[in-house]
């Protein structure tokens, strides 16, 4: 991910890959992929100086192998019948 920056005092529509557009307000940042960065319409705001990206640092990706550690217990799967209340007269 990359982080992208309006630079101007005017709000922008920054056309992304697919036929989709992030709409950043003036001064503020939002994040697009990696591939997006290198998407000509956005390689052009970026020599007009109206955008500024930064290269964001990637999170770690969990692998889809097992996990370790505790499966869940008895107290998460919410309420059980012996603690629900009821509602008086019916």
């Amino acid at each position: 991910m990359a982080t992208i920056t309006n630079k101007t005092r005017q709000p922008l529509s920054v056309p992304l890959p697919g036929g989709k557009k992030l709409f950043l307000g003036p001064l503020n940042s939002g994040e697009i992929s990696a591939k997006a960065v290198t998407h000509p319409p956005i390689l052009k705001l970026v020599e007009a100086g109206e955008v500024e990206l930064t290269g964001g640092e990637q999170k770690p990706r969990r692998s889809g192998g097992s996990t370790k550690g505790p499966g869940p217990t008895a107290g998460t799967r919410g309420p059980s019948a012996s603690t629900r209340k009821t509602a008086g007269d019916r």
